[in-house]
């Protein structure tokens, strides 16, 4: 009698089956995991020399890395990002009071040229009476002020929350580090049998991509903040330190920085100090072309530069999915996507059976 189901596609249900299984229990893991790939491909060359410094040693290397982070970059993060939650805080309760009496219109927005008289009658009609600017806050984030003010009051489950995934990829982190070479070979393996022909170019075309649009994105985003921050604060605005925390989260948009210091430009303009405002937009203007024309070509993309349409689709659709690592997540998820294609096209039809490795842009660079 002849077998009806044969064991190989018994074999291969069970291995689909056995994938989904793993996917399912470890679905919770996959930001932490995915931040953790992220900041490994980042920093991965400054690691490389520390372990050759510790005399090959991964287990040093690793921690000695993993406590540089906390160190050097997690910690300062904590302390800006407390001092920012305490000024937001202040915002929320004065939202909260506005909603329930109503606020008077400034004399700033008033003053405003063009836009002031349209401004005064839009704020006389939402925040000028009580309980509409609830209504508006229902309208787009379907939550009410007093849900908001209970939120930043007990943030500190969600900083818990924040905290556990932190930890959980910083341990991550540290076994990619430890075992990331033996990894990597494991990944060649497997790589050069599926695709053959291409994985030796897109084996160091990813991990360039990966490292310099991250890089590139977070070294920009974090200067601008901090440079825009300094400006805030010595113009006198109001909470400069959670306005420079807004505008370096802006800055990974693409025209979220300039929008961020010309609506507080304008603010300053409306509060009558024109010399300020005229002084913050001037300053952010040049530091925006600077960044724009000499950092930002040099740092973002590496072998792979995006344009604006898939960084847009990469930043909102990371940010739906995954929150604040979808920031990195989707950008870096267009960037390989433009290289996979962008390799896969680089061969004529022709040669799509070779099945020898293709040389690298560099090894090509030399034989020319």
């Amino acid at each position: 009698m002849a077998q009806i189901i044969s064991n190989a596609a018994v074999g291969r249900t069970l291995l689909i089956l056995l994938l989904c299984a793993g996917v399912f229990f470890f679905i919770d893991f996959l930001v932490p995991a995915l931040a953790a790939l992220i900041v490994c491909f980042s920093s991965w060359p400054l690691y490389q020399k520390l372990m050759a410094k510790c005399g090959g040693r991964s287990a040093l290397s690793a921690s000695i890395a993993l406590v540089l982070i906390i160190v050097g970059l997690i910690t300062p993060l904590i302390f800006v990002f407390s001092y920012a939650l305490q000024e937001i805080r202040a915002w929320v309760e004065w939202l909260v009071y506005a909603n329930q009496h109503g606020a008077p219109v400034p004399l700033w927005i008033k003053d405003l040229p063009w836009i002031g008289e349209w401004l005064t009658l839009q704020w006389q009609q939402f925040i000028g009476e009580p309980h509409e600017l609830g209504k508006i806050v229902s309208a787009i984030s379907g939550q009410n002020l007093s849900g908001i003010s209970r939120w930043v009051l007990q943030l500190g489950w969600n900083t818990l929350g924040l905290l556990l995934t932190l930890l959980f990829m910083l341990i991550t982190l540290f076994f990619l580090y430890k075992d990331g070479e033996s990894v990597a070979k494991q990944l060649d393996i497997v790589g050069e049998r599926i695709l053959p022909a291409r994985w030796h170019r897109f084996s160091r075309v990813v991990p360039a991509t990966v490292s310099s649009t991250v890089i590139g994105m977070t070294l920009i985003a974090i200067g601008e903040g901090i440079v825009l921050g300094i400006a805030y604060w010595i113009a006198g605005v109001p909470s400069a330190v959670a306005f420079g925390v807004l505008t370096a989260f802006m800055a990974l948009v693409p025209g979220g920085a300039p929008t961020m210091f010309t609506l507080i430009s304008l603010y300053l303009v409306g509060t009558g100090d024109m010399t300020a405002g005229v002084g913050l937009f001037l300053w952010g203007s040049i530091e925006l072309f600077i960044v724009d024309k000499t950092l930002r070509p040099n740092l973002v993309g590496g072998p792979i530069k995006l344009p604006f349409l898939p960084t847009f689709f990469g930043l909102i659709g990371g940010v739906k999915t995954m929150g604040f690592v979808g920031l990195f997540v989707g950008p870096v998820l267009m960037a390989l996507l433009i290289a996979i294609w962008r390799e896969w096209l680089r061969d004529e039809p022709d040669n799509t059976l070779v099945t020898e490795p293709l040389e690298s842009p560099r090894e090509q660079g030399q034989s020319s």
